[in-house]
């Protein structure tokens, strides 16, 4: 708890101590406690409530959302279900309305028909009422309803409404919402609701009018033979305004209305339910009724009826009313539902079988991506159809498979470098470590390797008191072989200087060409120069094995060394000869591989021996190590690229 609220802002502290106070005060209330402001606190409780659902929703729909089936599931809610929720909805709404529509004209009608045979009855009593007249009786005489005719009509009316009665010269005021000669409907007859008509007939003395009407009671309630159940009906008296008191006051179309008087059916009771759909249904209806009794200060009253009813009362009497094609009907809509069922549920399965399929494939994919993460290159997805999931799938698994082989690669890559990187080592403790040092004698050397190890091999041995031999040789190829050979011909040519290092550099060069011959295969060969400097004799002897010929500055003339022969290793008998060169005093040797000439431009050229020699004749004066450094950039700013294609070595010396 104390690491939640650690989490949350000071707005949620207030909200979360309003609504745990709200609580309280409501704990208090129910053990009778009083509690100041409780209606202020419920409705700051309410905006608290509000807040939380906010503030949490974007919690919850992460947490609710974050799988793709719950996504899935609420898309099928919002696509399929609300819409087939909605329109339910509607068409149960339509048919509440229908049905309400259809009990309040049935109510009309039975109203109506009660109404039409007060109208007939009262039509009868009037003609037999003329005839009596016609016979001498008079129409202002309260007697002649008891005349034998028009007394056993007035029986016979009052056989189906025991309270009927019969009114001479009264009504009068209902023949003007008539046409004038008679009138049928409810009326307002002492304060009571009525189904009432009145008739006026003319008669030798002048015309009569006749009211023949009955209360609308109880009985005449349960009379009705319509399918509706309980009927009630609520008198509403008009008031010109809200009386002291009064709660409950209804207005239509201007007027106020209090409830009054209130009939209810007794007998009639709704029919037992068919089925499970077969709720009742309540509605209401109204009634205007007309007064009798002209002269009245307020409006005649209304009536608010209200019925309760079965659909399937409602349904039968339908169905009957389209005579024999009423079974059919019924069978019609039965199947219609039944088709509309069964695609319903068919697409409901199809819907959960895809939903399946999809999440199973991106469960799948997901649970593969954690063994991914974990390491597990092994893990493969399950294929289940040859669909695109499938495909996605089958696309995760070559993946899979070609990250492991990269990986694999790259371990074996990995390995590899890391030899070669020993090799690098190795190879580096083949150059000298340290340069020899003689009376007059200046040593510089630089070995760039185009990859990580070298094909270029440089050397100075320390062959006596006063001489140095000085070796460069440029191995066919780059890399790995390059440099295996490299060490291969520097423990040669090391070995073969110290036994013997004094016989002249052609013999040296001749011994070295046939052990590289003979321990290589016959592609393999490499350009080699060998100079010896004596510092007591002052001259220099050289062999050059096939190598770029060596610059040779004294006294500001340059020369090329060029005797001996062609490269080692490629020819066995191959014969050498070597050259001898009197050193004066600040005489400079300048020995390099093709790696410092052959770098290109842009547009394709060289950089080229004539270009080198220039650098050199220029910048001769130059410390060595300067030299040799600006030699190389030289090259590279010729080029312009980043990349070095071969292995570029400067070997200087001066003498003398």
């Amino acid at each position: 708890m104390a690491a939640l609220l650690r989490r949350t802002s000071p707005l949620d502290r207030i909200a979360l101590g309003i609504i745990s106070l709200y609580i309280v005060t409501r704990i208090a209330s129910a053990f009778g406690a009083s509690v100041p402001g409780s209606i202020l606190l419920a409705f700051l409780c309410f905006v608290a409530v509000a807040y939380f659902f906010f503030r949490l929703l974007p919690w919850f729909r992460n947490q609710m959302l974050w799988r793709l089936r719950s996504r899935l599931i609420v898309a099928y809610i919002l696509i399929a279900v609300v819409p087939v929720v909605l329109l339910l909805s509607m068409a149960a709404i339509a048919a509440l309305g229908l049905y309400l529509q259809l009990g309040a004209h049935f109510l009309h009608d039975d109203i109506d028909e009660r109404i039409g045979t007060t109208a007939a009855e009262a039509d009868a009593i009037a003609g037999a009422m003329a005839r009596e007249i016609e016979h001498g009786a008079s129409s202002a005489d309260e007697s002649i309803l008891s005349r034998p005719a028009v007394s056993s009509l007035i029986t016979a009316s009052r056989a189906g409404d025991s309270d009927l009665r019969v009114l001479l010269n009264r009504g009068q005021n209902l023949l003007k919402a008539g046409d004038g000669q008679r009138f049928a409907g409810l009326v307002e007859y002492q304060d009571k609701p009525w189904i009432a008509s009145a008739v006026r007939r003319a008669a030798p003395g002048g015309s009569f009018t006749i009211f023949v009407g009955g209360p609308l009671n109880s009985a005449v309630l349960d009379s009705f033979p319509s399918e509706l159940g309980p009927i009630q009906l609520l008198i509403l008296e008009p008031v010109a305004q809200k009386p002291q008191g009064t709660k409950l006051t209804f207005d239509f179309e201007g007027r106020m209305y209090v409830p009054g008087e209130t009939i209810s059916s007794r007998r009639r009771t709704l029919a037992p339910a068919s089925n499970l759909f077969d709720v009742p249904v309540s509605g209401v209806s109204t009634f205007e009724l007309i007064d009798v009794e002209p002269g009245k200060g307020a409006s005649p009253a209304s009536i608010l009826a209200s019925f309760a009813l079965r659909p399937s009362a409602l349904n039968r009497r339908l169905f009957t009313s389209v005579g024999a094609l009423g079974p059919l009907l019924k069978i019609a809509l039965v199947v219609a539902g039944v088709i509309f069922l069964l695609i319903e549920i068919v697409a409901l399965v199809t819907g959960v079988v895809l939903t399946r399929t999809i999440t199973r494939a991106v469960g799948d994919l997901y649970a593969a991506t954690l063994n991914v993460r974990r390491g597990d290159l092994s893990h493969r997805v399950r294929v289940h159809k040859r669909d695109q999931l499938g495909a996605l799938g089958e696309s995760f698994n070559e993946m899979t498979a070609s990250v492991g082989q990269l990986i694999e690669e790259q371990k074996q890559r990995q390995r590899l470098e890391n030899e070669i990187s020993i090799a690098r080592e190795v190879q580096s403790q083949l150059f000298p470590q340290t340069l020899p040092s003689l009376p007059g004698l200046q040593l510089a050397a630089i070995c760039r390797p185009a990859r990580v190890v070298s094909g270029d091999y440089y050397d100075f041995i320390r062959l006596g008191p006063s001489s140095v031999g000085i070796a460069l040789a440029d191995i066919s190829g780059k890399g790995i072989f390059a440099a295996l050979l490299m060490a291969s011909l520097q423990a040669a040519l090391r070995s073969t200087a110290a036994l013997d290092g004094h016989g002249g550099t052609a013999g040296l060069v001749a011994r070295l060409n046939e052990h590289v011959f003979k321990n290589t295969s016959d592609d393999r060969y490499a350009t080699f120069f060998y100079g010896v400097y004596d510092s007591n004799a002052r001259t220099l002897t050289y062999t050059n094995a096939g190598h770029l010929a060596p610059f040779f500055i004294s006294d500001g003339k340059m020369q090329e060394l060029e005797t001996g022969g062609t490269v080692v290793g490629l020819i066995e008998d191959s014969t050498y000869t070597q050259g001898v060169i009197k050193v004066a005093p600040g005489s400079l040797l300048v020995a390099f591989s093709d790696g410092l000439t052959e770098p290109e431009n842009v547009y394709g050229e060289e950089f080229g021996v004539q270009r080198l020699k220039d650098e050199v004749m220029k910048q001769s004066t130059m410390p060595l190590e300067k030299l040799a450094e600006n030699l190389i950039a030289s090259a590279d700013q010729w080029a312009g690229a980043a990349d070095q294609a071969d292995d570029i070595t400067v070997v200087i010396a001066r003498m003398g």
